[in-house]
């Protein structure tokens, strides 16, 4: 990559991009649904094959007196930025702009990756871009413009993405606050947030963290009234899952105490005799898997002699950043030189951990980025690589393990197109929703604002990649109808063959990754 021309070509034209989306927007959501409220909950990295009465009895209740999806997806990569993205703004990565948890933007980090949740890295982009560090708005700022008020409250720190923008252009946005990891937009709302706490700052284990946000959404934020939206996100299971790996007693409990705090929530909108005017929607950003290996990827590419590292010292032609996030890495290639990409993708094809390659240039044995929605307008990388995961149990009895880039035996991890790390939580119960029913239609993290734009009966033009989850609700209509492709790719190499799949579901406009696998092959 040419480094300047990439600063010049993020700051100039991702922002004629973003106006151009704009004014091409067709789409109208004004299809005001039964409920007066709605609260979206994230169990972040929570698994759908661990609800049950005996960890999640709340959960599990919703899912009886409501609608399970299963067949829920998060979008690739399959981490928390991305999906926190996803779920906020109803578009895929390509349109919003976050592809990873951590990026290489050289307008704001010129030697190396950074997190795409970092306070400071979000306001830099906001101000050389002028508000527009995601390049589509938010749920938050939909709702706001419509003037209704929203509340953000999370125990991560990227519940900021939620909802991080000035509330000064309307008495809704004036009146929508943000709470993110102990920190709060505006600053004076963090005072009556840590007093509901028994003056407690906020800290201390997941469960912790996790009790004192829910605490201090329902007692201070929530104070004068629920609003028309509110989000919640806990720290875990995914805290937990990392930590100990999924299944594991700490998972167990991070997951019963989730449960607690829904429990509380519950309560507290019985309380305020608002319980049967509001949905429900519990969701998590993405699924998790156990670790088998943890290769070094980076250690890998310098014994075969490529330029590889972690961080520039001072980018030079012939060097390779690896982005490494747990279960994909993402390798940007100075210049974008294409003798060097073609040769790294060889090396990766004919190595025992690479799962699936896509590439931002046609390859034989790859899939461009567009299947993924990962063609974004900031700087994308030039090879994306999806680690090999299988479809076995580890020590804890628990499906599912995955090569992970420096990772832990035995710890969790996600990222990868692993169903598991795919595959993840849906479940919405309330006064639209159907009772009792288990959806078998495809879902995405991309559907979850428009469904709640429709409910709440928002006007926007903004046109979403995701769709309303109209066969779930009380008053269904049909579903459209699903396809599901396998595509593949495959590459000869005389003594040994490198064959990757992708398996995609259509519904309707919107597509989603099911999965997604490749090997080197011995003749």
């Amino acid at each position: 990559m040419n480094i300047q021309q990439s600063i010049r070509r993020v700051i100039g034209v991702s922002l004629g991009v973003v106006f151009a989306l704009a004014g091409a927007a067709a789409n109208v959501y004004a299809e005001k649904g039964q409920a007066e409220h709605v609260i979206i909950m994230v169990w972040d990295g929570m698994r759908p094959d661990f609800i049950n009465p005996q960890y999640t009895p709340n959960l599990y209740a919703l899912t009886q007196r409501g609608v399970f999806f299963k067949n829920h997806h998060p979008v690739y990569v399959s981490s928390t930025e991305v999906n926190a993205t996803a779920i906020a703004t109803g578009v895929y990565p390509n349109r919003s702009g976050i592809i990873a948890n951590d990026d290489y933007r050289p307008e704001l980090s010129f030697l190396g990756n950074l997190p795409t949740q970092g306070l400071d890295n979000l306001r830099r982009a906001d101000f050389l871009t002028g508000g527009h560090y995601l390049l589509a708005p938010t749920l938050a700022e939909i709702l706001q413009d419509d003037n209704k008020v929203t509340m953000v409250a999370g125990s991560k720190p990227v519940a900021v993405l939620l909802d991080r923008l000035p509330r000064n252009n309307n008495q809704a946005q004036s009146n929508s606050y943000t709470l993110f990891a102990g920190q709060t937009i505006p600053k004076a709302v963090l005072k009556n947030a840590e007093k509901v706490n028994d003056d407690k700052k906020f800290g201390g284990s997941n469960t912790e963290k996790d009790a004192w946000t829910t605490k201090a959404l329902l007692h201070s934020l929530w104070k004068k009234g629920v609003p028309k939206c509110t989000y919640l996100w806990m720290c875990d299971p995914d805290a937990s899952q990392h930590g100990e790996g999924v299944g594991s007693d700490a998972a167990l409990a991070g997951i019963a105490n989730v449960d607690k705090q829904l429990q509380h929530v519950i309560e507290m909108l019985e309380e305020k005799k608002i319980a049967n005017k509001t949905d429900i929607i519990i969701t998590s950003d993405h699924g998790f898997s156990n670790v088998k290996r943890g290769p070094d990827v980076v250690e890998a590419l310098k014994k075969a002699k490529f330029k590889a590292v972690r961080k520039f010292e001072d980018p030079e032609p012939g060097e390779i950043l690896a982005v490494g996030l747990g279960g994909s890495v993402m390798f940007y290639v100075v210049d974008h030189d294409e003798t060097l990409t073609r040769k790294l993708i060889e090396f990766l094809q004919g190595t025992d951990f690479a799962g699936v390659l896509l590439s931002r240039n046609k390859a034989e044995g790859t899939f461009p980025m567009s299947l993924a929605h990962i063609d974004s307008t900031n700087v994308v990388p030039d090879v994306i690589m999806s680690m090999r995961w299988f479809d076995e149990k580890d020590d804890l009895g628990t499906p599912g393990l995955i090569l992970a880039d420096g990772g832990s035996r035995g710890k969790g991890a996600h990222g990868s197109l692993s169903r598991y790390d795919m595959h993840n939580t849906l479940v919405a119960a309330g006064p639209d929703f159907a009772e009792g029913l288990v959806s078998e239609t495809p879902t995405c993290a991309v559907d979850i604002t428009p469904t709640v734009v429709a409910i709440l009966g928002a006007k926007t033009e903004q046109k979403f990649d995701g769709r309303v989850l109209r066969e779930a609700f009380r008053k269904p209509t049909e579903a459209p109808k699903t396809e599901t492709k396998t595509l593949e790719a495959a590459r000869d190499f005389g003594w040994f063959h490198w064959h990757q799949y992708l398996k995609i579901s259509t519904v309707g406009d919107a597509t989603y990754i099911d999965e997604g696998n490749g090997a080197r092959e011995m003749k």
